[in-house]
């Protein structure tokens, strides 16, 4: 039976398909509403045997990825920013049924570039933690905007803890009602957003709880509810990686490699992979430099310390803790903290 290859380029009305055999002719084109629903009759309309179907990374990726999983079609999601590069070698033309046809050619020669979809649960803990992180922001931007707002008029709020935060504005605004009035709006919508993070900080805290992975992460020093629930949703599944200390250049945590016959030069970590996650493990790296109580994680942190100084120490921790990481998710073991040496992990 004759194989046929799919390409899908996805917008967010209509979705452009590209159907093509083995000597790569064009079988079928069409663009349908976008759903996987209407893909998938299209597709089984057309009585055909796939043997894979690609898409691109975007914000509908996961939606029809699944659905098409659902329906029994061999789906599969390719890396946009290297499925870019080989489309503009197809055509010099950039337009919806073109970039279907490069998808579809692409599926002929294999699934290089295939990205990991993480499951529906990972998706929807994401969701709750980016949630948690946009209300984290929008409260932190009106704090900054009071304080610069009433600084042009010689009112300093200095350094205030978060529960004294708000008392402290009303105290520097109380002799000015102009003032008073232009804050007030501004502190109302602080205290909503404050109260919601609490909210949303509950719900990752009740969930970290009955998640016995993050419980086993959190053994870790420096790292609490948000990073482990963190980490979890963004490996998602453990096996994909077969060696732990892969997991630091997929976060981003390795130095970025340029290397060209006798140059081989080696510059900042290169920031791939989820930034959230990323900050998360450095802030991590800081608290757990900070902690008093020792560890071997730790020590070595400063010896690095010591060596290349304080910045590249918190992120060769924090690359360390996510290798560590991974290995206790792996094992099924807890944070070692009285061992002499750091954990060899592989």
């Amino acid at each position: 039976m004759t194989r046929h290859y799919v390409g899908l380029d996805v917008a967010l009305k209509e979705t452009q398909i590209c159907v093509i055999d083995e000597e790569m002719n064009i079988v079928a084109e069409s663009k349908i509403d976008t759903s996987p629903e209407a893909i998938s009759i299209y597709l089984r309309d057309l009585g055909l045997a796939y043997h894979r179907i690609g898409l691109e990374t975007g914000s509908l990726a996961h939606w029809i990825y699944i659905g098409l999983a659902r329906s029994g079609l061999p789906a599969f999601v390719l890396d946009a920013r290297k499925a870019k590069s080989f489309l503009r070698l197809e055509t010099t033309n950039k337009n919806d049924r073109n970039d279907a046809r490069g998808l579809a050619r692409m599926m002929c020669f294999g699934t290089p570039h295939v990205v990991h979809v993480k499951s529906e649960h990972s998706q929807r803990m994401r969701a709750l933690l980016a949630a948690r992180k946009t209300v984290q922001i929008k409260m932190i931007d009106l704090e900054m905007f009071v304080r610069g707002i009433i600084r042009q008029f010689g009112l300093k709020i200095g350094s205030v803890s978060r529960p004294k935060w708000e008392v402290r504005v009303r105290e520097l605004v109380a002799g000015d009602s102009f003032l008073r009035d232009v804050t007030e709006p501004v502190l109302t919508c602080w205290r909503a957003l404050r109260a919601q993070l609490a909210e949303l900080t509950k719900q990752v805290s009740r969930i970290t709880r009955q998640d016995p992975v993050c419980r086993l992460l959190m053994t870790c020093p420096g790292v609490g509810p948000v990073i482990s629930l963190s980490f979890k949703s963004a490996v998602d599944i453990p096996e994909r990686f077969q060696k732990s200390r892969s997991i630091g250049a997929a976060l981003g945590l390795t130095p970025r490699q340029t290397q060209s016959g006798e140059v081989d030069h080696r510059g900042k970590i290169s920031k791939a992979g989820d930034q959230i996650l990323r900050t998360l493990l450095v802030e991590a790296a800081f608290i757990l430099l900070r902690m008093p109580r020792s560890s071997a994680l730790k020590a070595w942190g400063v010896q690095v310390a010591k060596r290349r100084g304080i910045q590249r120490a918190v992120i060769a921790v924090a690359r360390k803790l996510a290798v560590i990481m991974h290995r206790m998710w792996m094992d099924n073991t807890e944070f070692r903290w009285e061992d002499s040496e750091p954990m060899r992990v592989t």
